[in-house]
């Protein structure tokens, strides 16, 4: 199978997503992670609108993962990331994973 430039730009992200998010992740805090979620409106902002568009991917991509006859080990996999790592570094690799079955699919179907 071929490497297309959209395969390199989803690996590229998910890549630069696990370390934009894991270098603040890491910082020491004075009170917890969670609560620092909503320490402003801003942040509170931002953390509801992740929280949509997290549970709306992940939706879609166990959906995605079934109408593409994916490994569902994959989806399990990037579903734990997603809380554990970020989904910033998550849903690009999702769309790698997925943008590599379609090109095989494709390939399958010119042979």
């Amino acid at each position: 199978m071929k490497i297309t430039g959209l395969q390199i730009f989803y690996g590229l992200t998910a890549i630069v997503g696990l370390f934009v998010t894991w270098y603040f992740n890491l910082q020491p805090r004075e009170i917890g992670f969670i609560a620092d979620l909503y320490t402003t409106s801003a942040s509170a902002s931002i953390t509801n609108d992740l929280s949509v568009v997290v549970t709306t991917f992940l939706v879609w991509s166990f959906v995605e993962t079934g109408r593409l006859k994916m490994s569902y080990r994959w989806w399990s996999a990037c579903f734990v990331f997603t809380f554990l790592i970020a989904a910033a570094s998550t849903v690009p690799l999702f769309m790698l994973m997925r943008e590599r079955r379609l090109l095989a699919s494709a390939e399958a179907n010119d042979i």
